[in-house]
């Protein structure tokens, strides 16, 4: 679905982009805007489509229809440009292990034909932005996954484009490397850099300006946030804490009242039409089975807890149609 457009500069603009392979349909007409400046998440799971669309964007992939633009470049016609005005980490690590983070960031220096009076300034500022000042002269193989990640990012920043394409870039990460690797995402968006990531863990997108979410290839919802929380969740969302949430979870599903429910760390979050006689009905069941309740009540619902809904009512559709046919 169409993203809402504000008058803001607009660093990619997408409209019925589609792409093919052979009967296979991975991008299915989709449309939005990313403006200058923002951090704007690409949220989906796995084979979504994320990945297919980010390298239509960068010029490595051609569309099979619709029509795009990046930093004011058409995707069709101008690709070779779009490499020039643009950084991109791709999903995998792309950088080559046998060469040390120095060699690796001379290498892209000369590829991205940097001023040689600009090149040591951009080598130290990747070297020190990925913490890599003390292995410098080490084999990239040897390296930690989150000191790969933080090079590659350096490497694919090394031009300071405007425009940077982030595929996946936290996969297989712990935690605490994943939120310092965001800090380093805020900086750049703090800096004006137009910040365009793919992701499919949901505390990640909390940190982006705006969202598209890709389900099947087709975009089922865009905002910020804030936004996909409180105007796309129908429905009621409660949050259980009762002793033994995996012991009843399949008894509180199947009351009539509950649309779903899931474990959320050691809690509950059940989703109903009607919050309220949801809560009841769950009450009634805890307490037969006598279980300890220590708290039923409504919660603004999580972002997983919207593209669960979303996906789910997608399906729908779809069995609904078929079913028709």
């Amino acid at each position: 679905m169409p993203m809402a457009s504000v008058d803001r500069e607009k660093a990619v603009v997408v409209r019925d982009l589609e792409r093919r392979f052979d009967s296979f349909v991975a991008v299915n007409r989709i449309s939005f805007e990313v403006y200058a400046g923002e951090i704007f998440g690409f949220l989906g799971p796995n084979g979504a489509g994320k990945s297919t669309t980010i390298r239509m964007l960068c010029g490595i992939l051609a569309p099979s229809g619709g029509t795009g633009t990046v930093a004011g470049l058409d995707i069709r016609r101008e690709p070779e440009k779009i490499k020039t005005r643009i950084g991109y980490m791709s999903q995998k690590f792309s950088l080559y292990e046998d060469l040390t983070p120095e060699q690796n960031i001379d290498f892209f220096s000369g590829i991205y034909t940097i001023p040689p009076e600009r090149k040591a300034q951009r080598k130290e500022w990747v070297l020190s932005m990925a913490g890599l000042q003390e292995h410098r002269t080490a084999r990239t193989a040897t390296l930690s996954s989150a000191w790969k990640q933080r090079l590659a990012l350096g490497c694919a920043i090394l031009h300071e484009p405007p425009i940077v394409f982030l595929d996946e870039p936290t996969s297989g990460v712990d935690p605490i490397s994943r939120r310092r690797f965001w800090d380093v995402i805020y900086d750049l968006a703090g800096r004006g850099v137009t910040v365009f990531v793919t992701t499919h863990y949901m505390e990640e997108a909390e940190y982006c300006d705006r969202l598209a979410l890709i389900y099947r290839g087709e975009l089922i919802a865009g905002g910020s946030p804030n936004e996909l929380k409180t105007r796309y969740m129908k429905e009621d969302v409660l949050e259980v804490a009762c002793e033994c949430a995996y012991d009843v979870i399949d008894n509180i599903e199947r009351l009539e009242s509950v649309k779903e429910a899931a474990l959320f760390g050691k809690d509950l979050h059940v989703v109903a039409a009607d919050g309220d006689a949801a809560a009841r009905d769950i009450r009634s069941l805890l307490a037969e089975r006598r279980v300890k309740i220590m708290r039923i009540e409504k919660i603004v619902p999580s972002l997983e807890d919207v593209f669960i809904s979303l996906i789910e009512a997608r399906d729908q559709r779809e069995t609904d149609e078929g079913m028709k046919r």
